[in-house]
């Protein structure tokens, strides 16, 4: 009987798979039809392969990819693409990595919607976000290293969209949170902002919602890193450096020309403690305890909690990192991994406008990325 279980399984697999909305489309689509918009995707990895999965639901129907690559392979036969398993066939095949061939798949497609999705993480690709646009490939993506890294970067970038290119940056900044659409809504109606602060990073808002001073801070990173909610090396998220970045890509969007270095950062992470390798540092995270316990005892003592904070005032002063706040102030009330973006405006100015909901993960992540690309048919 579990053989013919088995063989059922294997069958109903195959069918689903052959009857996925791109299957049906590369099928019965004529081999010359024009897509509403083409597709290539660099980065299959867990945001990457998210957004794999939505291009075989009923809302990208109206797409087609096109290409797509991991750090080493790429495809660009629509019938191998159109397939499931594609990020798992990638990991073991596929041609070598060249972004000429898959930009040439991009023009050779006749779509006049020409996209390209960056999932990764990558300084080297996000540095050619300006160069694609200026070619007029519109870049929809979650990488934060060009508008958030160094100044030159961000004038490379608004001036590459003078050439009519959009960018889509929704899942740069609270996972698709309508955060980056609503600060340019209302700088765009004439309102300033004067004040921004928020919790940034879903991990960190996790590990200080959770910490009680119950138990050691040590266990908590430990558990959070095992549901997956840090980086494999948890000093991604300690260090501050990410929701410095994020901090970077808001005050840029209001209109603050700040550089990397006028973001102070107090990360968490001693100075012994950071050159070392990963798991040399997994060894010593209860180093991290002491510390931590003793300032929640004197936020304790005084009625208040601790939060990791990223915060911006009207005279551009950006600071990230963790700061007591009483039990009545909007970031004492979060939940889970939830970011919170509290806005203070010339015209939201008795209370600010609160942004607040799931800031991680990869299916909310992945639902913005594609949501910018559809913004673009």
């Amino acid at each position: 009987m579990s053989a013919v279980l088995a063989d059922v399984g294997a069958a109903v697999g195959a069918a689903s798979a052959a009857t996925s909305p791109q299957a049906i489309a590369a099928e019965a689509a004529p081999a010359t039809a024009v897509p509403s918009a083409a597709i290539v995707l660099l980065g299959t990895g867990v945001v990457g392969g998210a957004f794999l999965k939505l291009l075989n639901t009923p809302a990208a129907a109206s797409l087609r990819l096109v290409g797509a690559a991991n750090s080493r392979r790429q495809q660009t036969d629509l019938a191998r693409l159109a397939e499931r398993n594609l990020r798992e066939q990638l990991r073991a095949s596929g041609a070598a990595r060249d972004d000429t061939a898959l930009l040439a798949a991009l023009d050779a497609s006749g779509a006049a919607v020409r996209v390209i999705v960056d999932a990764t993480a990558s300084t080297a690709l996000a540095t050619r976000h300006a160069e694609w646009l200026a070619r007029g490939y519109h870049v929809v993506t979650a990488n934060k290293a060009l508008a958030g890294g160094e100044l030159p970067g961000w004038r490379a970038l608004q001036s590459a969209l003078a050439h009519g290119a959009r960018y889509g940056d929704s899942a740069t900044v609270g996972a698709g949170l309508p955060v980056l659409s609503t600060l340019r809504r209302l700088r765009h109606c004439g309102d300033a902002l004067l004040t921004l602060e928020g919790v940034f990073s879903g991990s960190l808002s996790y590990l200080f919602n959770s910490y009680d001073g119950s138990r050691p801070f040590s266990v908590l990173l430990h558990e959070a890193r095992e549901r997956g909610y840090t980086e494999p090396d948890p000093r991604a998220d300690l260090s501050g450096e990410d929701v410095a970045r994020k901090l970077l890509i808001l005050a840029r969007n209001a209109g603050f020309a700040l550089g990397c270095d006028e973001v102070q950062v107090e990360g968490l992470v001693p100075e012994a403690l950071r050159a070392l390798d990963t798991e040399a540092f997994l060894a010593r995270l209860d180093e991290l305890d002491g510390p931590l316990a003793a300032r929640h005892a004197e936020a304790k003592a005084r009625g208040n909690v601790l939060r990791f904070l990223a915060r911006l005032n009207q005279r551009g002063r950006a600071r990230v990192g963790l700061a007591e706040v009483p039990a009545n102030h909007p970031a004492a009330r979060l939940y889970g991994t939830d970011n919170q973006f509290a806005l203070t405006t010339t015209r939201y100015h008795t209370q600010p406008l609160v942004i607040q909901g799931p800031g991680a993960g990869p299916e909310v992540t992945a639902q913005a990325l594609l949501g910018d690309v559809l913004a673009l048919g």
